[in-house]
């Protein structure tokens, strides 16, 4: 895809499932997904193949040995965006634009201090409680309030 909507970006992921379904929240928004290893599991696991179904066909998919590789992958001027519980900024205010990355930590433990200490940070209200959301969830929240943004939806 010449001029994606979004990147989704999955730093460490560890369920296939939740990939999966990433997977399909790109192809349903013509955003690029972009994964950072290691993983927790195979690209070939039965697990993501059931979750992403049939629609891998429609993603654009880069897969980046360690986050260095990644940083080197992304253009002049590229934004990313680091998405934490511990961010201070709801997502709603961000001013996405189109090709923004939305960045994602692993399921248990979310993105490390260092990463996201150097991008700036936001968060999803979870004025209910709770400690996340799962990782499918989040980042399709934060990718069609994107969305939202820079198409409006």
């Amino acid at each position: 895809m010449s001029d994606p909507l979004l990147h989704l970006v999955l730093f460490e992921p560890e369920k296939a499932g939740n990939v999966g379904n990433v997977a399909r929240t790109c192809a349903v928004l013509g955003a690029e997904l972009h994964l950072i290893r290691p993983f927790g599991f195979h690209l070939h696991d039965r697990e993501f193949r059931r979750a992403v179904m049939d629609y891998l066909a429609g993603v654009t998919l880069h897969e980046h040995a360690n986050w260095t590789a990644y940083q080197a992958s992304l253009p002049a001027g590229a934004r990313v965006w680091a998405f934490s519980a511990h961010a201070q900024t709801y997502h709603t205010r961000a001013g996405f634009r189109r090709g923004d990355h939305l960045l994602f930590g692993p399921e248990s433990r979310g993105l490390p201090s260092w990463l996201r200490e150097g991008l700036p940070a936001l968060k999803l209200p979870q004025p209910g409680g709770g400690r996340s959301l799962n990782l499918a969830v989040a980042a399709g929240v934060a990718a069609f309030e994107a969305g939202r943004q820079i198409e409006g939806w």
